[in-house]
């Protein structure tokens, strides 16, 4: 063991010199692992980005939540002439469904809020903000948040049920209406109509950095109806539910929705009923996609990284094929001319995998500061990965003539001119 352990350490300094010897050579033999690990950890750090942006975004919106609507949250470009010609979701029918919540406290749905939502302007004196997402909710709705207020409150049942004109801001546009002030009890303007603020929901940040969760208000779907046009603002219906009894509750919901359009045993949904699950689906295909052109390119610089590593150890024993001869003359096992060359592979291989792990790492803090909506996740299994596919590439590419090294005659290698 104390044998194994001297070669192994005897191994890695002649390794060690060998590459501060041949520096550009040995630069220029690790830049196809380089390449590699860059594109194997950039990879892993979009797919898990990519993953932490989902979360982070669905965290809100509470995984125990069930979307009746009249549009599917999947394509609907191929029906969507089916799907265009459904009934609205109307809100009267979260009374319906609270109705039977009600005579029914053990089953699987606990609660349901009517929602809508259309794009408006609001104007506080000389600022202004455009194209912000009105959403009009009922009165239970701060049941189904899973964020915070920052300033003030939510608006109460009675402002609710009287179509008080009150508004909950999302922070960017409290922030840009009100940039030095609190907009607690002010008046901003919107569709000609004073409203008073009376609250601003906490940060939520955005959807994969596509739109702003926080570019938002809020106001009673009563004030809501009288200043827009309901049908026109894609209403919907968010039901709360029991998340152990998630099939159930589906099920549940579906027949009861059914029963209140009146349908048919014959007749198919004219409804969806959508989850947060749906859009996990919708974003599979394009992991897979990044997945495999990551492992396509990284697959193809690792071939070519093993081939110039494999033809540089060829190179290194035919240089030091005396050096061989006469090491292996003084009693040099053929284990410890393995082990040389062997892990002089693996040294460069390895070099070249931090190598292509820090350039990965300084590309997503990059990308992180360029556009900080979109979470990027730098794991600990990505540099596990990344070492292990380096000495994997090492091991592979440097046996061959590692093991032809260690099986020279060392008289004849000591005649190789």
């Amino acid at each position: 063991m104390i044998r194994f352990v001297f070669e192994l350490s005897e191994s890695f300094r002649i390794a060690w010199s060998q590459i501060r010897a041949n520096k550009m050579r040995s630069i220029l033999t690790a830049l196809g692992v380089i390449i590699g690990i860059i594109a194997v950890s950039l990879m892993g750090t979009a797919i898990l980005g990519i993953d932490a942006g989902v979360e982070n975004s669905l965290a809100g919106m509470g995984d125990d939540v069930l979307y009746v609507t009249k549009w599917p949250w999947r394509d609907a470009s191929k029906d969507w002439w089916l799907f265009r010609n459904r009934q609205p979701v109307r809100p009267v029918y979260a009374d319906r469904i609270n109705e039977w919540i009600e005579t029914h406290p053990d089953g699987p749905l606990t609660l349901a809020v009517p929602t809508a939502e259309r794009n408006a302007t609001i104007i506080r004196g000389e600022y202004r903000v455009t194209n912000i997402h009105i959403n009009g909710y009922g009165a239970d709705y701060p049941r189904l948040m899973r964020t915070d207020m920052k300033v003030g409150r939510f608006f109460s049942e009675i402002e609710a049920h009287n179509a008080r004109n009150v508004l909950v801001l999302g922070v960017d546009v409290a922030n840009a209406l009100f940039p030095n002030e609190s907009p607690e009890g002010k008046t901003v303007v919107l569709r000609n109509q004073q409203f008073t603020v009376i609250g601003v929901v906490a940060r939520q940040g955005s959807f994969l950095g596509l739109f702003s969760l926080d570019s938002m208000a809020i106001m009673p779907l009563n004030t809501f109806r009288r200043y827009f046009t309901l049908d026109w603002s894609e209403p919907s219906i968010r039901v709360q539910v029991d998340v152990s009894r998630m099939d159930e509750a589906r099920d549940e919901l579906r027949g009861l929705m059914r029963r209140i359009r009146q349908l048919g045993p014959e007749k198919p949904d004219d409804f969806e009923i959508n989850s947060q699950q749906v859009v996990r689906e919708q974003l599979e295909p394009i992991k897979k996609g990044i997945a495999l052109a990551g492992l396509f390119i990284t697959g193809l610089a690792l071939f070519v990284g093993a081939i110039g590593i494999m033809n540089i150890t060829y190179v290194s024993v035919k240089e030091r094929t005396k050096e061989i001869g006469t090491r292996k003359a003084l009693g040099a096992r053929r284990r410890t001319i393995l082990l040389q060359f062997l892990i002089e592979a693996v040294s460069i291989c390895l070099i070249g995998g931090v190598t292509g792990l820090l350039l990965s790492w300084g590309v997503a803090m990059l990308v992180g500061q360029i556009s900080a909506t979109f979470p990027l996740v730098f794991s600990p299994l990505l540099v596990f990965t990344g070492l292990f596919l380096s000495v994997l590439t090492g091991v592979l590419s440097g046996y061959i003539p590692a093991w032809q090294a260690s099986r020279l005659d060392p008289v004849v290698a000591l005649r190789y001119e």
